[in-house]
Parts: structure tokens; C-alpha cells; sequence
């Protein structure tokens, strides 16, 4: 008998670019060594689809299967699963107690068909059942299930929405499954409450419904997966969603404490542009974010999360954005970071900035008017005036180029001045070509004389810093420092001794 050992974070694999969809064909490891996913072309439907490959039992395993979790759910303490600290012990319990049964019932399993077997019994009590290998591919954001019967969608990183080939079959299955998830973020679903909107341990986010009078297919769910490891502003570079100039702006922006706002459509990529830019906020600056549901992740130590409370019942122990932000201004935070500004909260975020609070926050909207608009009317009603403290948006855009669905960072607009009326004055500072899919940056930033009026700057010098800092990320980029840590690393050491950082990385010095 050997000890099980599971690895659900195994080395997330390079995807080459297919310029021909036809030619796509990729398989990757998820759960170690027990799942793999196949993305490829199929001819027959005429897409590319996701294939999840789990173990293949048989009849007489299946069967052995059904007998061990039959009785695992009569004996198995399911607060020892909630409390087990460690996943080894975790897994450790599950394996001695289904061994223990297979002993009992008197069963005769040999040792390779035993682990088969017991992947099942790990995804189905402790992961997430039929949807455990989507959820642990670190490539996947949201798992989309339509009801009983319908193949599941996942939206890939690099594959964009693709249909797979994991489906329930069974409404019994699927109705205890939304139980399960209901469960797991700590909420009830159910045909009183048959709505559902929660957050999974791991931060993410859950939105589903629970019977046949809501949705004819039966209960539904989707679910928005939180990215333990952020992308980072190099591998964005490298997605083209960016310029290395666009972040050398970005990076003085975030040093000199400008406000700043990301707009764009419903999953345009607003939150992992905040999430690359946090980098830049420098380590020693604290942060305070507030969010509707975790989806932030910042590569740093003095950051405090807070999170949206919605309470038990009716009008009480919520806790809504509006009380969180006007708190957070008590905590002395050099940086203020909201998820998405959707209502009241606005008027204390502006009134933060007006008093020198620097802020990042995503607005759903597609350009500075529409946005301007929306924070002008109800339910914002904000002066004119207090959005003058606001210096940055920029604003992120869906785009298809080569055929392929890919996030572009449209524009990069800077807010000179909005009278009275709402009419604002702006300077484009960079954009996004769609005609050749370059970017192009204009010499000429107002933001830029605003930092060196308050900081005793020449304009010389800032846009030395620009130029170094735009070759150092580049080189960075050729060099391939892509991962969280390294990017961190080299950021952190450039605040602390730039030249040592540029000598290392063959950037010409800033004398």
C-alpha cells in the first residue's frame, strides 16, 4: 500500500499561438496524476471544445465506489473535513477511512484500481465534484452550467469561451451540487431562497439559482474563479494587452499617488489590470480595498482587504461599501482601492480624493462621457466639480484581432478639468490602433505636469524616468522575468537602488 499523494498545482504550461483554429491540439496536466485537459478542434461540431480526461473505472468499480461512499457518508465527520488544517492530512483521513471500509465490507480491490477509484472519492468529498478539473486549471475564469443535461462552458484565458465536455446528468446530482456549493460559501439556497450569490473559500465567486421554476433546465450556476496568483503588468505585456509604455506611465502614476480609474465592459479585464498596476503602488504604502466580492489579489504585505457584508435578514449585519469606504479614510491608507463604484459609495470616494486620498477604482462604462454621465446622475449624483479630482481613466475594450476574442487596453485618457456643467477637458495620452493592433503614445501629458508642479519635478526629468522605466520593462520582457515573486522582486529593488536593477537587466542608466 502506498501513500496517495494528489498535486493540484502542477507547472502551468506555455500555449503556443494558433493562428488556425483548426490546427489548436493542447494537453496539459491539472490534478497530478490523475486528470488532464485535451483542447483541440472538432471537426464534427465544427469548434474547438475542452475535454476534462478524469480516470476511466469500470462497471465493477463503479459499483465498489457507490458501496465506499455510501458509507463514508453515514461514518465520515464532515466537521473533521471543515476543520483538517492540512490538504496531506486531509487526504490522509479520506484514504485511511475508505480503506478502512473497503477492509470492513469485506472487499477485494486491487492497489492501481483502488486509486482510480479514489479520486473519486477525493473530488466528490473534498473538491468540487464533476467540476473539481476545470476548477483546479489555472488557465480557466468563469464555469458556466445552463441546467441538467447541458454541457458545461468554461471561459479559457488564452481559448476564450469553449464548450466542454462535463455535464450532470441527473437533477438529483446537480440539485445536491448547487446544496454543496450553497454549503461552501456559507449561505442557504433553497425554494424559498432559491437564489444564490456567495463566495467559495477560495474567493471565488458564485452566483446560482436552485429550482425548475427559475430556470425550465433546472438549477444553474456560474462561477467567476478568483486567480490566487495575479497576471503580472509582463505578462500582460506579453498578451499585447498593454504597452510597456502605457506601464512606465502607469508606474510613475501609482509612485506620485494620482487617482486613477479603469472602465470597461463586463469582463473586459478591469480587475486584472488592477490587480498587474497594484504592483506598482510602492511596497511601503498601505493599502485599503473594498470590494462587493473578493476578486482582488495584491502582490504585497501592507494591504487590508475588506469585503461587502450582506446581512441575515432584511436591514441587518450587513455591512455595504458605503460604511466600509468611509471607514477605510480612518485607517490612514496611503492608497485607497475600490472594486467597482456603483453607487453611494462614489461621493465619499471623490470627497477622498478632493482631501488627498489616492484611489484606484473599475467602473463598468465605455468612455470618459458615458462615465462622466454615470457618475453625474442618480444614483450617484456627484458634482461636476468633485470629479476634477480624479486624474486617469483608462479604459479597457473586448477586441477580435486575427480572429482570435482578446482585452485590449483601448485608451489612456487624462482628465484635465470638468466644469460646472459636466463637460470635461481631456488628453489622450496613449491608444490602441485596432487598424495595425499597435499602440501609440502621445509626448504630451497634463498628469505628468500636475506631478511635477506638486513634487518640485522638471519635466526633463520625469520623462528620463519614463523612458528608463519603459526599456527596463521591455528588458524585462526579453529576458522573460514573467512570474509574480521575480516581477515583484525587481519593481521592490528599483525603488530601493535603480541603478544596480538597470546594470543587471542592460538598461543605459538614467544619468
Amino acid at each position: 500500500m502506498g501513500d496517495i499523494s494528489i498535486d493540484i498545482n502542477p507547472r502551468v504550461p506555455l500555449i503556443p499561438n494558433f493562428e488556425d483554429k483548426t490546427k489548436i491540439d493542447v494537453r496539459y496536466m491539472v490534478i497530478i496524476p490523475y486528470v488532464s485537459v485535451h483542447i483541440h478542434w472538432d471537426e464534427e461540431s465544427g469548434q474547438v471544445v475542452y475535454d476534462l480526461e478524469e480516470p476511466l473505472i469500470s462497471k465493477e468499480e463503479k459499483e465498489i465506489l457507490e458501496r465506499i461512499e455510501q458509507a463514508m457518508r453515514e461514518i465520515v465527520n464532515i466537521s473533521m473535513i471543515g476543520e483538517t488544517k492540512t490538504r496531506e492530512s486531509l487526504l490522509d483521513y479520506i484514504d485511511k477511512t475508505a480503506r478502512l471500509i473497503v477492509s470492513e465490507l469485506g472487499m477485494s480491490v486491487e492497489e492501481d484500481s483502488y486509486r482510480r477509484i479514489f479520486y473519486y472519492i477525493y473530488r466528490n468529498f473534498i473538491g468540487l465534484n464533476e467540476i473539481e478539473g476545470v476548477m483546479k486549471d489555472y488557465f480557466i475564469e468563469d464555469v458556466e452550467c445552463n441546467g441538467m443535461g447541458e454541457n458545461m462552458y468554461v471561459v479559457h484565458r488564452v481559448f476564450r469561451n469553449i464548450k466542454t465536455n462535463v455535464k450532470f446528468n441527473d437533477m438529483e446530482k446537480l440539485t445536491s451540487f448547487v446544496e454543496k456549493l450553497a454549503q461552501k460559501t456559507g449561505r442557504y439556497i433553497s425554494y424559498a431562497n432559491p437564489i444564490l450569490d456567495g463566495s467559495l473559500p477560495d474567493g471565488s465567486r458564485v452566483n446560482a439559482t436552485y429550482t425548475q421554476d427559475i430556470t425550465s433546465k433546472g438549477p444553474t450556476f456560474t462561477i467567476r474563479k478568483f486567480t490566487k496568483t495575479p497576471w503580472t503588468p509582463i505578462q500582460l505585456i506579453g498578451f499585447h494587452t498593454l504597452s510597456p509604455e502605457m506601464l512606465a506611465y502607469f508606474w510613475i502614476l501609482l509612485q506620485y499617488q494620482s487617482n486613477l480609474m479603469i472602465v470597461g465592459g463586463t469582463a473586459s479585464g478591469k480587475t486584472t489590470l488592477l490587480n498587474a498596476l497594484a504592483f506598482f503602488i510602492p511596497q511601503e504604502n498601505r493599502v485599503v480595498s473594498i470590494e462587493d466580492t473578493r476578486e482582488l489579489n495584491l502582490p504585497r504585505e501592507n494591504w487590508l482587504p475588506s469585503v461587502v457584508r450582506t446581512g441575515v435578514s432584511e436591514g441587518s449585519g450587513g455591512v455595504d461599501m458605503f460604511s466600509l469606504l468611509r471607514s477605510s479614510f480612518r485607517q490612514n491608507p496611503d492608497y485607497v482601492i475600490v472594486g467597482e463604484v456603483r453607487g453611494a459609495e462614489a461621493s465619499v470616494l471623490f470627497q477622498g480624493m478632493a482631501s488627498g486620498h489616492a484611489s484606484i477604482s473599475t467602473m463598468h462604462g465605455d468612455s470618459v462621457d458615458s462615465i462622466i454621465r454615470r457618475l453625474e446622475t442618480p444614483p450617484i449624483s456627484l458634482s461636476p466639480m468633485l470629479i476634477n479630482g480624479l486624474d486617469v481613466m483608462a479604459i479597457m475594450t473586448h477586441a477580435i484581432v486575427g480572429g482570435h476574442e482578446t482585452r485590449r487596453l483601448r485608451e489612456v485618457v487624462e482628465v484635465v478639468s470638468v466644469d460646472k456643467d459636466g463637460v470635461a477637458v481631456t488628453n489622450t495620452s496613449s491608444k490602441w490602433s485596432p487598424a495595425d493592433d499597435k499602440f501609440y503614445y502621445s509626448k504630451k501629458s497634463k498628469v505628468f505636469e500636475k506631478i511635477c508642479e506638486k513634487f518640485g519635478l522638471s519635466m526633463e526629468e520625469l520623462f528620463k524616468e519614463f523612458d528608463v522605466r519603459t526599456r527596463l520593462l521591455y528588458a524585462l520582457f526579453n529576458s522573460k522575468v514573467l512570474g509574480f515573486e521575480d516581477v515583484q522582486r525587481v519593481i521592490s529593488d528599483y525603488g530601493k537602488s535603480p541603478e544596480v536593477v538597470l546594470k543587471k537587466y542592460g538598461v543605459g542608466g538614467r544619468g
